[in-house]
């Protein structure tokens, strides 16, 4: 099963509710040294925007990834711009926004995201190999 697949395998389940956070850390927790529990449980409050609107936990899984894989600076800032180039913004409650302005719903919207993320780590862990 790719990274992908898993990610949509978590956010399709209905047992257990894996945040945006959570849904980008689980997959690459095995590269980040951390078993899969441990990974659900480091990004558990960090859905929602940190609970509260700020940042996207999608773009706060994949920035703990980064962190955690030994990525540093150059390639943060890079998850950062290619992620508002396609979303315009970075934070929680303004995506949410601009979804109900284009017509999306919230889980579909939340969905992309995760995925949005997951693929934008994948480019960036594998450049320079």
């Amino acid at each position: 099963m790719t990274r992908m697949e898993e990610t949509e395998a978590l956010r399709a389940r209905t047992d257990v509710h894996y945040n945006c956070c959570q849904s980008v850390l689980v997959p690459f927790a095995d590269l980040c040294g951390l078993d899969k529990e441990t990974a659900f449980r480091l990004g558990a409050n960090f859905g929602s925007g940190m609970r509260h609107g700020s940042t996207c936990g999608a773009v706060t899984g994949a920035l703990m990834v980064l962190g955690l894989a030994g990525k540093g600076a150059d390639e943060a800032t890079a998850l950062m711009r290619r992620f508002r180039e396609k979303n315009q913004v970075l934070d929680c409650a303004n995506l949410l926004r601009l979804a109900k302005e284009r017509g999306e719903e919230r889980k579909c919207h939340c969905d992309r995201m995760v995925y949005e993320a997951v693929e934008l780590l994948e480019e960036l862990l594998h450049e320079g190999q």
